[in-house]
């Protein structure tokens, strides 16, 4: 506990004077658009903070300032509102009323490695538009948070490889105009304590100069036995208005996040039955893993004129994960003694990514454009070792419903990961907004993409490969302003992802091919429809994703494969966010996915695709008493349904039980310098699993859980 409030009892930050940023809109001063972030103005930006739940615009599917009701895909924004609503402390809590987006793996409980949208499982997602979930990083901090920005469907055109199914864009915290410092503390009654700091303000008298401070401790249990978990985190922001027609935007965010290897509960083949949630089979002194990410951006936005713009900039990150863990191996014939390897790993990745975007506004034959075009290099370089005890069920078990700890550790007698792998990137895209007429609008545009991907092995028998590829990803979209509310809109785009693994050598070589890399195509037919008289918006979406050349085993020989199968999604999705009445305000959504294998060599036509629902739905409701004596207080439920899910895509797979969650919250603006909330998660306490992954794990959620906590603005 002291440590973790550490950080917050050193630091004392005195807030200059106020500082006015200037922007250029329709009256010619300087907006920021894509990479670069502006601060608070009176109007919304498409990077700057929300009032309320609805968001009317939004840079990340266009990589420029555009309505979302004029945008031909479906996108749903989290706001700074519902994060502090729901007491988020991690990203994970916000998607959760994104709409759609679901859980998978979360390594061990050491971050988001991946999510699902529309039924496909991605691990790409964005943070100012740079990629971000390179190697293994901590699970980003609500605190950093100003909007989360859900695209369903390829985004491939503007961001490059990634599954057809969706990503997200964290917008983060940025300068303020005005001194402004809050602290905060939140605690819960499984054991966790956290404290966060918020500061910014201008830093010279003229305002060009401004800063952005978020701190964050936490520490303490968790409801899952002998887990407990200490992160710490940093991140600045400097702002430096060089010129009238130039801003420049340095963005740091450096972590650490120690946390046991917690794989969740065993779901093998001959198993009894599952263990309670709280059992970790683990050993509580077997120690933590150490995560350290590290990450810089240096966004710039230069304006040629009043019509063209230069923006862009360079992001470098960096991390390790390193530490022993347990694992499991299998599981016994008495179905209850589960075998165990004790294992040490370090992992180490970087990444390095250049953008240099050109934007355009202008008219030609009576149309007007929005041109976009941008070059992209990236490099990501990776290494690991991983050693571990013997793999024998009998050589280190444990008692899953009975477990006895403290078993003396096992050599270290094998080393079955020991490689380093380095991909490289480069691609141009070019698109084009066009407004045909008021009411119809046309975006279209294409990515040309080459990567080139090497991958070395150090264990002996294993193979070294190289990939290279290029890639053409196109997207075309319409939208239709039917009324000056409704609007109707159809969208078409491609995908490229690049798969990863040795295929089976020729005779006597020494190392392999690579496989091409996966495509995918989307068909999307949708519908906005956005209140004249109040904050509040419904969206709804029809869609078809077709994905090949996904991996399936070799016909002529089994250890290896080829990338020959295919797999569909399609559904629906309808999501909602605003005001009701000027008290009541809603965000949700409902998703319908219809994900299975269509080819494969070895699973039937029809075979679920892991960790994806049927039906899944999520809908958060919060009233505010806008006056009399019970002014400043708000009231509020959530709930989330989840339908049953496969927890491997197999044959003869496990399944993960449909749940129904529901949370209540309250807070109280007690003045302009305090408020206060109380919360109570999964208020029934009701078993469920978030998500399934390596085909015999399922991690379970979280009993009921009461949250407090205090947020003082000076």
């Amino acid at each position: 506990m002291r440590r973790t409030l550490l950080p917050l009892c050193v630091l004392h930050v005195l807030a200059p004077a106020a500082w006015a940023e200037e922007t250029r809109a329709e009256n010619g001063q300087l907006e920021l658009q894509a990479t670069a972030i502006t601060g608070i103005a009176d109007a919304e930006s498409a990077q700057g903070p929300v009032t309320g739940y609805l968001a009317t615009r939004s840079a990340s599917a266009t990589r420029t300032d555009t309505a979302i009701h004029d945008t031909p895909q479906s996108i749903s924004v989290v706001t700074r509102d519902v994060v502090d609503d729901i007491g988020a402390t991690r990203l994970q809590d916000a998607l959760d009323y994104a709409g759609g987006v679901g859980r998978a793996n979360n390594f061990g409980g050491q971050g988001l490695t991946t999510f699902t949208v529309r039924g496909f499982t991605t691990g790409e997602f964005y943070r100012n538009g740079f990629p971000v979930n390179r190697g293994y990083p901590n699970m980003p901090d609500a605190n950093t948070i100003e909007r989360l920005e859900v695209l369903r469907g390829p985004a491939t055109t503007l961001y490059g490889r990634g599954d057809p199914g969706g990503t997200f864009n964290v917008v983060s915290k940025q300068p303020l105009a005005a001194p402004a410092v809050t602290l905060g503390s939140q605690l819960d009654s499984q054991g966790m304590r956290r404290g966060t700091l918020d500061a910014s303000g201008p830093l010279d008298e003229q305002g060009r100069l401004a800063y952005r401070l978020n701190v964050v401790g936490e520490g303490g249990d968790t409801f899952r036995d002998h887990v407990q978990t200490e992160r710490y985190g940093i991140a600045p922001v400097l702002s430096w208005q060089v010129s009238d027609d130039t801003k420049v935007v340095f963005e740091g965010d450096f972590m650490r996040n120690n946390h046991p290897l917690d794989r969740g509960v065993t779901r093998y083949p001959g198993q009894l039955g599952t263990a309670s949630r709280s059992t970790f089979f683990g050993e509580k002194d077997a120690g933590k893993l150490h995560n350290d990410n590290n990450m810089a951006q240096l966004r710039f936005e230069h304006f040629l004129n009043d019509n063209w713009s230069l923006g862009g900039g360079f992001q470098w990150l960096d991390g390790t994960l390193a530490g022993n863990a347990v694992e499991a191996n299998g599981i016994g014939a008495d179905g209850r003694t589960l075998g165990r390897n004790f294992n040490y790993r370090k992992l180490e990745w970087t990444d390095k990514d250049s953008q240099l975007n050109l934007t355009g506004h202008f008219a030609t034959g009576g149309l007007e454009h929005t041109l976009l075009t941008g070059v992209e290099v990236e490099t990501y370089d990776y290494k690991s070792i991983i050693q571990r005890s013997s793999g024998a069920v009998g050589a280190y078990p444990i008692d899953l419903f009975d477990p006895v700890y403290g078993q003396p550790r096992p050599a270290l007698t094998r080393t079955p990961t020991h490689d380093k792998e380095n991909l490289k990137t480069y691609a141009a895209f070019v698109q084009d907004q066009v407004a045909l007429t008021e009411r119809l609008k046309v975006l279209a545009g294409a990515r040309f993409e080459r990567f080139e991907h090497d991958y070395e092995t150090y264990v002996a028998g294993g193979r070294n490969w190289t990939a290279a590829d290029n890639a053409v990803t196109p997207r075309v979209g319409v939208i239709y302003d039917l009324t000056d509310s409704l609007a109707v809109y159809a969208d078409a785009a491609r995908s490229f992802k690049p798969n990863t693994g040795a295929s089976r050598p020729t005779s006597g070589s020494t190392s392999s091919a690579g496989f091409a890399p996966e495509k995918g195509k989307s068909v999307e037919l949708g519908v906005k429809w956005q209140s004249l008289d109040r904050p509040l918006s419904v969206d709804a979406a029809v869609y078809q994703i077709d994905k090949r050349n996904v991996l399936t085993t070799d016909p002529v020989d089994s250890s290896y494969s080829v990338a020959a199968g295919q797999v569909r999604s399609r559904g629906l999705d309808i999501n909602v966010a605003g005001n009701l009445t000027p008290e009541w305000r809603v965000t949700g959504g409902y998703a319908y996915v219809d994900a299975e294998v269509t080819k494969d060599n070895t699973l039937r036509a029809g075979t679920r695709l892991v960790n994806i629902p049927r039906n899944s739905l999520s809908l958060l409701n919060v009233y505010e008493f806008q006056d009399g004596s019970l002014k400043g207080l708000g009231l509020g439920a959530g709930g989330r349904y989840v339908a049953e899910r496969a927890g491997q895509t197999a044959n003869t797979a496990f399944a993960m039980a449909g749940y129904s969650v529901f949370d209540l919250l309250g807070y109280y603006k007690v003045n302009e310098h305090v408020r206060l909330n109380l919360d109570v998660k999964n208020l029934f306490n009701r078993y469920y699993e978030e998500g399934a992954f390596g085909n015999v794990y399922a991690y379970p959620g979280a009993p009921r859980t009461v949250q407090v906590g205090v947020a003082y603005s000076l």
